[in-house]
């Protein structure tokens, strides 16, 4: 097994904040050194163990998107990326903890609105159709069943938690309450795109993109700019093409062998209760669900 990053540690710059995956430091005031950690949270919780080889996969999934659908691509959108050798902004002792799983990015003013695209009935949005012919207040179709593709995208914002808590589920009037109408319309309308066009692109490699969640944040100028991370397994559910079939849920290319495991794992002989902390992952697990990460990459990238 290889190693793995479990937490960075940077010296030569200053640390902004960790997320579940990422830590972010600032460089000057107008960038940012996102390296992507080799940890993987389930149900909010992050666990113990890391994932080798995760931080690196993700950064190249997120790089390869970036440059199919910004503007050396598709130009559905700006980027947050610079160009700029993540390597070049910290000290030599340090460039191996930043190789392969970092991005220099622009600082931007975030929006703290999730973007969410489906374009297929799954999960908890599966469980609300049963309740409501509804997920997240648009209206659906009589007649889907479980991992029905939908007529077309919908975009179901959600409104972004602070760390641990779980991101709640909103609507596109929120978002406008939130936001203003010109900037909530506008993520909309590009999530919507870049959700389309990766879609077909995935489908060209025999991966379906079911749903994926994107972020975006507002430049000096006030343009909408594409950011965080894009299409990874984190955000997205990957299914295999050739093992899809409406009715049941496909094997998937993300988190959900984990969450599988995770839902009959138990601490001090009692079902967990996803609250930290974790329970600790076995050795096959942490395999099993880097090799989940690679097939992914692999398909889409060679």
């Amino acid at each position: 097994m290889t190693s793995a990053l479990h937490t960075s540690n940077l010296t030569s710059l200053p640390l902004l904040a960790r997320g579940k995956v990422r830590d972010n430091y600032a460089v000057g005031d107008d960038r940012i050194l996102m390296v992507a950690s080799d940890r993987i949270s389930a149900f909010d919780v992050i666990m113990g163990e890391p994932i080798p080889g995760k931080g690196e996969l993700l950064t190249k999934l997120s790089l390869f998107w970036f440059d199919r659908l910004g503007p050396n691509g598709l130009n559905v959108c700006p980027i947050h990326l610079t160009g700029e050798d993540p390597a070049g902004v910290v000290a030599p002792a340090e460039r191996a903890q930043v190789a392969g799983r970092s991005m220099l990015v622009q600082r931007l003013k975030p929006i703290p609105v999730e973007a969410v695209v489906r374009g297929y009935l799954a999960g908890s949005g599966w469980k609300e159709y049963q309740e409501s012919r509804s997920v997240c207040g648009v209206p659906l179709p009589e007649g889907l069943q479980n991992a029905s593709k939908l007529p077309e995208p919908i975009y179901t914002p959600a409104a972004k938690a602070a760390m641990g808590e779980h991101d709640e589920n909103i609507t596109f009037e929120r978002t406008v309450e939130m936001v203003g109408a010109d900037v909530a319309a506008q993520i909309r309308d590009i999530a919507i795109k870049l959700y389309q066009a990766a879609a077909a692109i995935a489908l060209d490699k025999g991966i379906i993109i079911a749903d994926t969640k994107f972020e975006f944040g507002l430049d000096a100028a006030g343009r909408v700019v594409l950011m965080d991370e894009v299409l990874t397994p984190d955000s997205s559910r990957y299914w295999p093409a050739e093992s899809y079939a409406v009715g049941s849920n496909p094997p998937s290319y993300d988190k959900q062998y984990l969450r599988d495991w995770l839902e009959g794992a138990k601490v001090k002989g009692k079902p967990w209760d996803k609250t930290p902390p974790a329970p600790r992952l076995p050795r096959e697990v942490i395999e099993k669900t880097a090799e989940k990460y690679r097939e992914a990459l692999t398909r889409l990238v060679g």
